[in-house]
C-alpha cells in the first residue's frame, strides 16, 4: 500500500469511528449504520478493494464491476433542491445539479476511487508518467463507443484538451488550474488510442486534472467554430435529448422543466460484469426536482423518493421510522464541503462608473477589525444544535473537516466572544448609540444585506442566527433569501451585494481545485471577483500571497511539503477572514433497502457505483 493510499485508508476509519454516534440532545445518542449490511458475502469483501479490471469482448475492452452481479430492471428516484439543470453542457455547467447531471451524460477519462482516493480508470484505460513527471501518456479503451455508436478515439481527447478547454471555451475553471508556471499542458495524438500530455514542470494535481470529461469531436467541432457564444447556449435544457450523443452510464429520455430529469440506460456503455451483462442494470435513474427541503423530505416519506440526504433537525424522527420502515440510514461523516459568509471586497466601479459596493460599506467590509469582529460574534456551536440538531460539527478553515491537507492547528477554531468582538469595533472608531445601534466613525448606521438562495432551509435558519447574533454588535442585518439564479447572477456578474451566506463543494484529495476560488483572477473568487477585462491592480497582499502559495503547491510533489504549504493558505484565510466558515454538516443518507450492491463511503457519497446498483423488493 503506498503512502497516499495509507493516509486515505486512515482518514476514512478515522471518519467512521469517531463520527459513528453523536449526540442529539443529553439525554438520547443516536448511531448510524456505516456499512450496507445487505452485502456480506466474502466475494464482495474481496472485490470491494480491487483496482477495476479490464477485459476485451467482441473487440470492446470493458471496465469490469467489481461487485457481485446483478439484475436488470427497476428504477432509483433522487432529488434535487431549486429549479433544476441550467445546462446540459458539462463545459459551461456553473451550477451543482447541471453537473451532477453533466458527470453521469458524459464519462471522464479517470475517476476517483470511491474507496481509497486513488485516479482510477474510465475511459482510459491506463496512464504512464514519465521518470521526470511531466510526460503523460494515456491509452484510450478500444472500442468504446458514443451513444451514436461512433467510436471514441484519441481525436476526442485532442480536440476536447486543444479545443474546448485550452481555447477557453465555456467555464474556464479547469484551464485556469492547468496554467503551469505560464503555460498549458501541450496534448497531442500518438495513434488512434494514444494521447501524449506535455506540461512544464511536475505538478502534483495534473494525474487528476487529465481525466475531465471527452466531448465528442465530430459533434463538438462544428459547435465551436460557431464561436463563444453559440457554445455557451449550446446543449441548453430547450434541447430535445435525442439530439445529444452521451459516453455516459445514462442519457436523458425526458425533461420536464421544474419537474424531473429522467435518465435512462445507455447501451452502449463500456462496463460489464463478470456474467458478460452490460451495465447499467437499472432502467431509469430519475432526479425530481423539489422546491425546497421540506418538500423533498414529504416525497421521501410517501415512497416517491429512494435516496435523500438527512437533515440534523430530521434524525431523530427518521432514526425511529428506520425500525419499523424499508430504508437505512447511513453516516459518512462530515461533508466535503464548506459553508460559509462571505463579504464583499470589491472596492471596484463597473463600466458604467458606479461602485460595485457604496464607499461606506466598503469601508466596513475592508477593515480586518470589522471582519474578525463578526466572526467572533457568530455562534457556531448554537448553529450546530439548533440548525442541525447536532449532527455537525463547527468549522473554521477552508479546507472541509474530510480534507487530508486540513490545517489541524486551526480545525478547532475559537471560543464566541462578544466581548472581544466589541472591542475590535471600538479600535476602528464604532461606536453604540444610546438606542444600541452601531455607528462607524463617521456616523454611519452599520447596516447591509445578507444573501443566501430560497428553499435552502438550513441555510435560511442559519442566516436568521447570523442576523441576530449581529443585533448583539448594534448592527442591522436585512436578511434575504433569493431564487438560485438571482443569486448567482449578482455573486458572478453585476457584483452588487454586501454579504452572503452559501457553500461550495471542494475535494477532500485535491487543494488545487479550489484554484478558481483563491486565485486573485479564478471565477469563483467571490469575496474580491474580477472581470476577465479588468486589471487586476489592486491585489491585496495577503490575495498576492495566497497567488504564490497556490501555484507554490501544485509545484510541490511530496505530501508532507505540501501539507505544510497548504496550511499556511488556510492560516492566511483564517487570520484575514474574507470568508467566515460556519459549520460542517454530517452526511446522513436515508436509501431505501431495495437498492443492492450499495457501497457508500465518505469519499464518494452512497451512489458512488451507480452502475452497479440494482433493485431487489
Amino acid at each position: 500500500m503506498n503512502k497516499f493510499r495509507k493516509i486515505i485508508f486512515i482518514l476514512i476509519i478515522v471518519l467512521l469511528i469517531t463520527v459513528s454516534c453523536f449526540r442529539i440532545d443529553k439525554n438520547e445518542e443516536v448511531t448510524v449504520n456505516k456499512s450496507d449490511n445487505t452485502n456480506t458475502n466474502e466475494e464482495y469483501k474481496l472485490k470491494e478493494y480491487m483496482p477495476y479490471s479490464t477485459q476485451e469482448y467482441n473487440g470492446t475492452e470493458y471496465r469490469m464491476s467489481r461487485s457481485p452481479d446483478g439484475v436488470y430492471g427497476g428504477q432509483i428516484i433522487t432529488s434535487t433542491i431549486g429549479e433544476g439543470p441550467k445546462t446540459f453542457n458539462p463545459w459551461t455547467s456553473k451550477d451543482a445539479t447541471s453537473s451532477q447531471i453533466a458527470d453521469i451524460m458524459y464519462d471522464s477519462l479517470f475517476s476517483t476511487d470511491a474507496e481509497t482516493g486513488e485516479v482510477i480508470p474510465y475511459l482510459a484505460k491506463e496512464m504512464k508518467v514519465s521518470e521526470n513527471q511531466k510526460i503523460y501518456t494515456i491509452k484510450l479503451r478500444k472500442g468504446v463507443k458514443w451513444s451514436d455508436g461512433k467510436e471514441i478515439t484519441a481525436d476526442d481527447v485532442v480536440f476536447t484538451w486543444n479545443d474546448i478547454i485550452l481555447a477557453g471555451y465555456g467555464n474556464t475553471s479547469l484551464r485556469d488550474s492547468v496554467l503551469i508556471d505560464g503555460e498549458y499542458p501541450k496534448v497531442k495524438k500518438l495513434d488512434k488510442y494514444t494521447v501524449e500530455f506535455s506540461i512544464k514542470k511536475p505538478f502534483a494535481p495534473f494525474q487528476r486534472f487529465v481525466g475531465t470529461q471527452i466531448a465528442p469531436k465530430h459533434v463538438f467541432e462544428n459547435v465551436v467554430k460557431k464561436g463563444k457564444r453559440y457554445f455557451d447556449n449550446y446543449l441548453s435544457t430547450t434541447i430535445n435529448p435525442k439530439d445529444i450523443v452521451y459516453s455516459g452510464a445514462f442519457v436523458i429520455d425526458e425533461y420536464v422543466p421544474a419537474q424531473r430529469v429522467v435518465m435512462k440506460r445507455n447501451p452502449n456503455y463500456y462496463a460489464m460484469d463478470s456474467g458478460k451483462k452490460l451495465l447499467p442494470y437499472i432502467d431509469k435513474y430519475i432526479i425530481l426536482i423539489v422546491g425546497d427541503l421540506n418538500n423533498e423530505m414529504l416525497k421521501f416519506e410517501a415512497g416517491e423518493l429512494d435516496v435523500i440526504s438527512v437533515r440534523g433537525k430530521d434524525l431523530p424522527s427518521f432514526k425511529q421510522k428506520e425500525k419499523k420502515s424499508d430504508f437505512k440510514l447511513y453516516n459518512l461523516g462530515p461533508n466535503t464541503g464548506t459553508m460559509f459568509l462571505a463579504f464583499n471586497l470589491n472596492t471596484r466601479k463597473n463600466k458604467d462608473g458606479k461602485y460595485y459596493v457604496s464607499p461606506i460599506k466598503q469601508k466596513w467590509f475592508n477593515d480586518l477589525n470589522f471582519r474578525t469582529a463578526i466572526d467572533y460574534a457568530i455562534d457556531r456551536k448554537a448553529m450546530v444544535y439548533n440548525v442541525a440538531n447536532g449532527a455537525a460539527q463547527p468549522l473554521f478553515t477552508a479546507e472541509s473537516l474530510s480534507s487530508i491537507f486540513l490545517n489541524e492547528k486551526l480545525a478547532s477554531g475559537h471560543e464566541r466572544n462578544i466581548e472581544y468582538a466589541k472591542s475590535l469595533l471600538k479600535e476602528s472608531g464604532f461606536y453604540l448609540d444610546k438606542n444600541n445601534i452601531l455607528h462607524d466613525k463617521e456616523g454611519n448606521t452599520v447596516e447591509f444585506d445578507l444573501l443566501t438562495n430560497a428553499g435552502q432551509t438550513e441555510r435560511e435558519a442559519s442566516g436568521v442566527m447570523v442576523k441576530e447574533d449581529l443585533k448583539e454588535l448594534g448592527i442591522k442585518v436585512n436578511f434575504k433569501p433569493i431564487e438560485f439564479n438571482s443569486l448567482v447572477s449578482k455573486l458572478m456578474t453585476t457584483y452588487d451585494w454586501d454579504m452572503v451566506l452559501m457553500g461550495l463543494t471542494g475535494s477532500p484529495l485535491e487543494p488545487h481545485s479550489g484554484k478558481n476560488v483563491w486565485s486573485s483572477t479564478g471565477h469563483l473568487h467571490l469575496f474580491n471577483m474580477r472581470n476577465q477585462d479588468e486589471k487586476a491592480n489592486d491585489i491585496l497582499p495577503w490575495e498576492k500571497e495566497l497567488d504564490e502559495i497556490i501555484e507554490q503547491g501544485a509545484l510541490e510533489l511530496d505530501f508532507d511539503k505540501r501539507k505544510l504549504i497548504y496550511d499556511k493558505y488556510q492560516q492566511i484565510i483564517y487570520d484575514e477572514r474574507p470568508i467566515i466558515y460556519l459549520y460542517s454538516p454530517l452526511t446522513i443518507t436515508a436509501v431505501r433497502n431495495k437498492i443492492k450492491n450499495l457501497h457508500p463511503t465518505p469519499l464518494g457519497g452512497v451512489l458512488n457505483n451507480l452502475d452497479e446498483l440494482y433493485i431487489k423488493n
